[in-house]
């Protein structure tokens, strides 16, 4: 593995994204053109230190980035599927090949929806509520989940599976996301057909959630455009927010983005959490870094 090359490649790509398109201030003292390392290292889930030892080229005993790793930077710095395949090759690791269902690589007219919502949170998830790309403002709203992988990968998974996933919706609401959930599954079992990944996330709901697959027997079928969501935020409270959900052509992925009414309470929470989210992704972060992980949370 060549790490100088490997790190010139993510400095280049560091250096040509500008903060705003991650929903980040440009702000007067920044000294360079594009991302700073640390907040690349936060948007990719990886510790501030880890990823500039990957960018110098001096990765402790020449230790390969993992796939996850590598996945996690090319959606971090927006690489096209090309891109992404080079740092894959980089580091030499086999490229991964297009999955069954829907493809890791973000859509780009989904990419320029998102840079335009760099003062709201907007994420892009596949239609199994795996997250693919996400700005600043959605980690601070909805914080970041354990990297996953399989089934476990969609959020969908681990709201019947891990009760620590409902912990950022009030209890009575949990009720109302389990219907959502299931009849959206219905809805993307349906278009699939015979898929395979959608075939296996079903049955093993069904083995491990009684209340799916209560529901999952209605067959109720619905994808929700809009719908009114109360997420409850460490510092922040509890937050009434819409959540709009704009598909892509082939339905496989979805452009999420949560807004509130001019002058509510929620209004000025969105205002407090893009200064929290700021915060949270300066400098100071490296002062404690994280273990390496994918970005997994949804909504």
């Amino acid at each position: 593995m060549n790490l100088s090359e490997l790190g010139a490649f993510l400095r280049t790509r560091r250096d040509r994204i500008r903060p705003a398109e991650v929903g980040l201030p440009h702000g007067p003292r920044r000294r360079v053109p594009g991302l700073r390392r640390e907040e690349v290292a936060q948007l990719a889930g990886l510790s501030a230190d880890y990823y500039t030892e990957l960018e110098r080229g001096s990765a402790k005993n020449n230790v390969q980035p993992s796939a996850q790793t590598l996945a996690a930077l090319a959606r971090a710095l927006r690489l096209n599927g090309d891109e992404r395949d080079h740092l894959f090759h980089l580091a030499e690791r086999p490229v991964p090949p297009p999955a069954d269902g829907a493809s890791a690589h973000v859509q780009p007219a989904l990419i320029g929806l998102l840079d335009r919502l760099s003062n709201t949170p907007a994420r892009v998830i596949t239609d199994l509520h795996e997250t693919l790309l996400e700005n600043s403002l959605a980690l601070a709203l909805l914080g970041r989940s354990p990297a996953s992988r399989g089934p476990a990968a969609s959020f969908v998974y681990r709201w019947f599976t891990d009760p620590r996933a409902r912990e950022m919706y009030p209890r009575e609401d949990h009720p109302h996301h389990s219907r959502v959930f299931v009849a959206d599954l219905q809805a993307v079992a349906a278009r699939r057909g015979r898929d395979a990944e959608v075939a296996k996330m079903v049955a093993a709901l069904r083995r491990r959630s009684q209340e799916f697959a209560d529901l999952w027997d209605t067959h109720d079928v619905a994808v929700r455009r809009v719908d009114h969501k109360r997420i409850v935020h460490p510092t922040l409270g509890v937050i009434e927010l819409d959540c709009h959900n704009l598909l892509s052509e082939d339905g496989r992925q979805r452009l999420l983005w949560f807004t509130a009414p001019p002058g509510t309470r929620a209004a000025e929470q969105l205002e407090l959490l893009s200064v929290v989210g700021t915060q949270e992704l300066t400098p100071t972060a490296d002062a404690a870094p994280a273990p390496e992980r994918l970005p997994a949370a949804d909504a």
